[in-house]
């Protein structure tokens, strides 16, 4: 485990596997949503369904971006490996939380408020650390 707190790389490769972790789990809740209220496809508009549907759709719509600026913070780039951390920590649990959340219940609640919070935070944190990487850390990558 101390490779994931040492390798950009290997911390990117440890939240990747994590989230994708996260996508099957909710994929599996929506099929068995869809597989108790026997609907082939979409919610069926059932609101039991509706919640895990979202949950998944909600974690494919956030999650590969996010993993794209993870990427590019454990790039060459040399973002510090607490900046991917702290991005790939608070995108992580914000989409465990989120998904609960919406999984639990489509109204408002507050684990997918803190859990939506997180992820855009992360987003922040993302965005930020790469723009600061590009235009104003001292990075030795060769220019091709």
């Amino acid at each position: 485990m101390s490779l994931v707190f040492e390798s950009g790389y290997f911390a990117f490769g440890f939240y990747a596997a994590i989230n994708a972790l996260i996508m099957l789990v909710l994929g599996v809740m929506v099929t068995r949503a869809r597989v108790t209220y026997r609907i082939d496809i979409g919610d069926g508009g059932v609101a039991e369904v509706a919640g895990p549907v979202r949950a998944h759709a909600n974690n494919t719509e956030y999650v590969p971006m996010a993993l794209l600026l993870l990427w590019a913070l454990a790039s060459p780039l040399g973002g510090s490996i607490w900046l991917i951390h702290a991005m790939g920590g608070s995108l992580t649990i914000g989409r465990i939380l989120h998904g609960i959340g919406l999984s639990q219940s489509t109204g408002p609640s507050t684990l997918r408020l803190i859990g939506i919070m997180l992820t855009w935070i992360s987003f922040i944190v993302g965005i930020v650390g790469v723009f600061y990487l590009i235009f104003f850390a001292q990075v030795a990558v060769p220019i091709q």
